[in-house]
């Protein structure tokens, strides 16, 4: 088990960190959760992993097939070790053939791949109702850090699923995040991010935080935003706003 743990931690840092993906200008501080997590939440893990890692897997089963069980696939992956203790904790659950089976169904939507899995807790009887999208401040030049605080209730829980942020910026140029909802539990839960906002491009294209209007799409879902997949829905969605005025 240590060893288990010891791998999960790296991967979790992994997908943190900015060598394994571009950084974005909006980052969520805090996620809802219910209850007190167990020392190995599989759920998260899981969706985590098959985020990062999905496109390769089918890759890899396209273009090489299957031969041998689960660690000759997850050998297979690029990346860490532990990458690939991940991979063989999650493809032990059904065996090789199984895995591969759901990882083919599961079309590219993690969440979906982890409610076939079973590691993920599937309720499609789930509601939310979002009650405030907080903004501050609510206008600022550019550099300003502005907070987004996203307070809602959930009367019957909710399934696992996610919450998405879109800003609608002045020059086009997309900006948003998303951040993994477990499965709820009945209650009230909050969820806060922030946005950086200085102009720091590195790799075009850049948002350059002009002056103006920029509008903000928050969305509660079950399942994957957008998915199409069973077990999939939008529980509710509310905008808001705030405002840019001029260089810092």
């Amino acid at each position: 088990m240590m060893k288990i743990v010891f791998a999960i931690a790296l991967l979790l840092v992994c997908f943190a960190g900015s060598d394994c993906k571009h950084e974005s200008a909006l980052q969520f501080v805090s996620a809802p959760v219910s209850f007190k997590q167990p020392e190995l939440d599989l759920c998260n893990l899981c969706v985590q992993f098959t985020g990062e890692t999905i496109n390769e897997l089918l890759n890899i089963i396209l273009n090489a097939g299957v031969v041998g069980g689960c660690n000759a696939l997850c050998s297979a992956l690029n990346g860490s070790q532990a990458i690939t203790v991940v991979c063989n904790l999650l493809c032990d659950i059904v065996g090789v053939k199984e895995f591969v089976k759901l990882i083919e169904q599961a079309d590219l939507d993690p969440i979906y791949f982890c409610e076939l899995l079973k590691t993920c807790q599937v309720f499609d009887e789930g509601d939310v109702n979002i009650t405030a999208l907080t903004i501050t401040p609510k206008e600022g030049p550019q550099g300003t850090e502005f907070q987004f605080k996203l307070d809602f209730e959930t009367k019957n829980g909710t399934g696992t699923g996610q919450v998405e942020i879109d800003i609608h910026t002045v020059d086009g140029i997309p900006v948003g995040g998303v951040s993994f909802m477990e499965a709820l539990k009945p209650g009230a839960y909050s969820v806060t991010s922030k946005l950086n906002t200085n102009d720091n491009c590195q790799q075009e294209p850049c948002e350059r935080w002009e002056r103006g209007i920029y509008n903000v799409t928050v969305v509660i879902c079950n399942g994957e935003c957008g998915s199409k997949h069973p077990h999939s829905e939008i529980y509710d969605k509310t905008t808001g706003s705030f405002k840019i005025t001029g260089d810092n």
